[in-house]
């Protein structure tokens, strides 16, 4: 019998331990079973009782949270920001960078699967979650493009966001092809990376410049036309 086995070495175990262990098996646990399955099931596959569980999760949505923070939320870099902010370069060098370390974070298997499962059952994880990416990726990313573009900052239109989403979503199918549908045609992740981001950014350029060209200035009197 190994050590983790072990009953007697699974008591020394400190409250937030255990708590730490059953969020990390609890992850393994959505990423195979779905967010259907009842806690009963999660509690036989954690080799705890029901009520154990509970004394740490009074309910699923607890839990559930719980995995979103150590899935998404945990895993977020600080220095991610400042890829996407240092002016020293170009925004397309910037996201080649940026998208590639955050692609090693989230192209695995158990954070992949929690996420389609999390929207196929309609969980609170997939819009948490896309609002972190619009506001700390995506609405940086258009307003440093407009800086880089020599034109005047203002908050980003929802069709400049959308357009960002066009890239973002690209990258983030070419990993569920590759990790969940074992189909992707591609077998580098750079390649893959730079092409989107070269197409993203010459688009964005002139939607940018054609959006600044649309939108009247707010100081300038109304045509009289």
């Amino acid at each position: 019998m190994t050590n983790s086995d072990d009953p007697t070495k699974r008591k020394r175990m400190s409250s937030t331990q255990r708590r730490e262990d059953f969020i990390t098996k609890a992850i393994a646990f959505f990423a195979e079973e779905g967010f259907e399955s009842s806690t009963r099931g999660l509690a036989r596959k954690l080799g705890v009782t029901q009520p154990l569980l509970y004394r740490y999760f009074p309910s699923k949505d607890d839990l559930i949270r719980e995995v979103y923070d150590a899935v998404y939320v945990n895993r977020w870099r600080v220095e991610w920001e400042s890829i996407l902010t240092d002016r020293s370069r170009s925004v397309e060098a910037r996201l080649n960078t940026f998208y590639t370390v955050y692609t090693d974070v989230i192209f695995n298997r158990e954070w992949m699967r929690i996420y389609l499962f999390s929207g196929l059952k309609g969980a609170d994880i997939n819009r948490r979650y896309m609002q972190l990416v619009r506001h700390r990726i995506l609405e940086p990313i258009v307003a440093e493009a407009r800086a880089e573009l020599g034109l005047a900052p203002r908050p980003a239109l929802d069709s400049e966001i959308e357009f960002a989403w066009v890239m973002h979503g690209g990258i983030f199918y070419y990993g569920v092809r590759d990790l969940v549908y074992e189909s992707a045609l591609e077998t580098r992740k750079d390649r893959v990376i730079a092409d989107a981001v070269a197409a993203f950014v010459a688009g964005l350029a002139i939607k940018l410049r054609q959006g600044s060209e649309q939108i009247p200035d707010p100081h300038e009197p109304p045509s009289l036309n």
